[in-house]
């Protein structure tokens, strides 16, 4: 079950953390992973870790927020492979700060990214998921999608636009044979989290990370494994009734933090 053999995944953001997780994941099941990465140094690691555990992977460089850019390398992608079966749009920043901590040029960069570059990518792909009749796309949102998070504020936003671009595109192209779906993790551990909390912290790393582990009811973290499992799932034939949907994957943070 949940073998992908044969597709063809796309995967923004695959050079770290969630992303990479996703990647790891899909090509051990048999996808062939195109990493689409700012960082291609990142996503150059994610694809030789993918080739010597024997799976398939191939790194493009790509700023998400540049249409143009990310047009021509989906274009490449299908040129190469004939197809685009699945693509998962995981690239997306962090921002601190609530309204008035925000500044517009705050804004306008988690916009590019994680709004902007969601789109472009949806976009670039659609068409040929409309040709061919079939497609998955899976979103990375957040709980900020449907919760109150203190000092998130464009964060929040941003993932609030997420989750409800995935229930459009669900709508939308549902005869066409094209599922959208989103997943909303809480706090997962991850390279981000590490590098935040030694920033913001320094010489309270461990208490900081036991601190924001205990947000979550569940007492601890989401793996980034975790994501991908469920990311694997949501993309697999056997989710094919699935569509329109948001998972939280929050160890309870939604319904049980009151």
């Amino acid at each position: 079950m949940f073998r992908l053999d044969g597709k063809v995944a796309v995967i923004t953001g695959g050079g770290s953390g969630i992303g990479q997780a996703i990647a790891k994941v899909f090509a051990a099941q048999g996808a062939a992973v195109h990493v689409i990465e700012l960082n291609e140094e990142g996503g150059r690691q994610t694809a030789a870790d993918i080739i010597a555990a024997g799976g398939k992977a191939t790194v493009h460089g790509c700023n998400v927020a540049q249409q143009a850019t990310v047009v021509q390398t989906m274009e490449n992608i299908i040129k190469t492979e004939g197809k685009l079966d699945i693509l998962v749009n995981c690239a997306g920043i962090a921002h601190v700060g609530k309204l008035e901590t925000t500044s517009e040029e705050d804004l306008d960069r988690v916009y590019s990214v994680n709004v902007k570059g969601t789109y472009n990518c949806m976009f670039a792909a659609i068409k040929q998921m409309k040709q061919q009749k079939s497609g998955v796309i899976l979103n990375v949102a957040s709980i900020a999608s449907s919760v109150g998070i203190p000092d998130r504020f464009a964060y929040s936003m941003s993932k609030g636009a997420v989750l409800t671009m995935t229930l459009s595109v669900a709508k939308d192209y549902i005869q066409d044979g094209i599922r959208c779906n989103c997943i909303s993790p809480a706090r997962v551990h991850t390279p981000f989290v590490d590098g935040f909390i030694s920033k913001n912290y320094p010489g309270k790393e461990q208490e900081m990370f036991e601190k924001l582990s205990k947000t979550q009811p569940i007492g601890r973290m989401a793996k980034p494994d975790e994501v991908g499992t469920l990311a694997l799932y949501l993309c697999s034939e056997e989710a094919g009734f699935i569509t329109g949907t948001d998972y939280p994957l929050d160890g309870g943070f939604i319904r049980l933090n009151n």
